[in-house]
């Protein structure tokens, strides 16, 4: 499957990072630029269908169908510590929003291993891979 050009370039440039301390850096980068869901969109309490399951750091997803016929991504993460979750919403966010649903919908999980690689716990690959299943779930129903 060919991944849209602004994931690929993400997952590209992770490549070129041997070094896990070096990949932890570029992660952190991507934590600071997560931007929480606007309250135009939704207000705490959230609602528990946008919960994804699994995730230790209780990560929210919604995925808005534009005008265009695009999606945009919007997510919140509950957990202070959820540094992880907010790097993929990151990611995720910058890469997948603008597409075509269906474009969004095509994504797989298997995404979480190529950024995170072997540095995560079963329990939080778990968590990130659901959070790459909510988005596609979501587009699907877009």
């Amino acid at each position: 499957m060919t991944l849209p050009a602004k994931l690929q370039a993400v997952l590209d440039t992770f490549e070129l990072f041997s070094d896990p301390a070096d990949r932890t850096n570029l992660l952190l980068s991507y934590a600071d630029q997560f931007k929480e869901v606007p309250r135009a969109v939704a207000t705490r309490p959230f609602g528990r269908e946008h919960l994804v399951p699994h995730c230790e750091s209780e990560a929210y997803v919604w995925a808005l169908k534009q005008p265009d016929g695009t999606i945009k991504l919007h997510f919140a993460v509950e957990n202070p510590s959820g540094v992880s979750a907010k790097a993929l919403a990151a990611i995720l966010d910058r890469t997948l929003s603008g597409l075509p649903a269906s474009e969004v919908a095509a994504i797989t999980p298997d995404i979480v291993e190529k950024v995170f690689r072997q540095n995560i716990s079963m329990g939080k690959g778990m968590g990130l891979m659901s959070m790459v299943q909510a988005v596609r779930s979501l587009a699907t129903a877009a």
